[in-house]
């Protein structure tokens, strides 16, 4: 525990000082050819750290982190405030840390990031990607824990079928996920600091289809934002973590039974 505070902490202090790096497995201007856009089906995305509540079972922390897996690979975006809780949940959902190859940070905020740790000291055999903007030291101590790091700047292939946004906003950068489902977008969000209408057509003009659902924390958007998402297209939305109680309702009245209630320990399969 005094090993992540002292870590989050560091993160803190460089992030005005980090320089940004080049990009992972860019995809050339942002947008995908034919040739990469192939689409996944049995999807299976939990939400695995959440202040929100959902499951009775789950143990909630303030932050956000939820699970992704995609056939015979298995992802975690984020990795909320404390390992502690992380780790807990995720035997709660019947997940080793070992069946984890793939971690990937939206952005520098502790309540997304103090988790990672904690979940290396079990299973350092990961790659993590991670926004190129986050400082030096942040880079040092996961290669230190044993793990592989992959610096996002652009829009980048991840595994076949989801990618990140790249980063995008100026004064807090931040990445999003985007899996490319046959029913059409998943677009997972950390914070959504940039602005979660901005995440959603950059996703968009990534792939050039439709948003089948939009999930994580959306920051407080305003509730005209619900609108928004229908004349995006936008078919399903589930918003947790800090998307505040009027936005959340807003989206509730908005999309009736097309609204999906999430929080931690929420399954969703597609």
């Amino acid at each position: 525990m005094k090993k992540t505070i002292i870590f989050t902490l560091f993160v803190f202090l460089e992030l005005i000082s980090c320089k940004p790096e080049t990009g992972n497995q860019a995809i050339e201007k942002g947008v995908l050819t034919m040739e990469e856009n192939i689409t996944l089906s049995n999807i299976i995305i939990i939400d695995i750290y959440d202040n929100v509540g959902f499951d009775s079972k789950f143990k909630t922390g303030f932050g956000f982190g939820c699970i992704v897996k995609t056939g015979n690979k298995t992802i975690l975006f984020d990795t909320g405030s404390d390992s502690p809780t992380l780790l807990a949940n995720l035997q709660t959902a019947g997940i080793k840390p070992e069946e984890i190859e793939i971690i990937v940070l939206s952005h520098i905020h502790g309540d997304h990031t103090g988790g990672l740790l904690g979940f290396l000291e079990k299973n350092p055999d990961v790659k993590v990607y991670i926004p190129s903007s986050f400082p030096p030291s942040f880079k040092e101590q996961i290669k230190s824990a044993g793990a592989t790091v992959a610096d996002v700047s652009n829009p980048t292939k991840i595994i076949e079928g989801v990618y990140s946004t790249g980063e995008l906003g100026t004064l807090i950068k931040e990445q999003s996920l985007t899996i490319n489902s046959d029913k059409g977008l998943i677009v997972i969000t950390g914070c959504a600091h940039p602005g979660i209408v901005n995440i959603v057509e950059k996703a968009r003009e990534m792939f050039g289809r439709n948003v089948y659902l939009v999930m994580g924390g959306f920051h407080s958007p305003p509730i005209s934002v619900a609108k928004e998402f229908r004349e995006l297209g936008v078919e399903k939305t589930a918003p947790s973590h800090c998307t505040g109680d009027e936005a959340t309702e807003a989206f509730a009245d908005e999309y009736k039974d097309d609204f999906i209630k999430s929080g931690a320990g929420k399954e969703i399969k597609i």
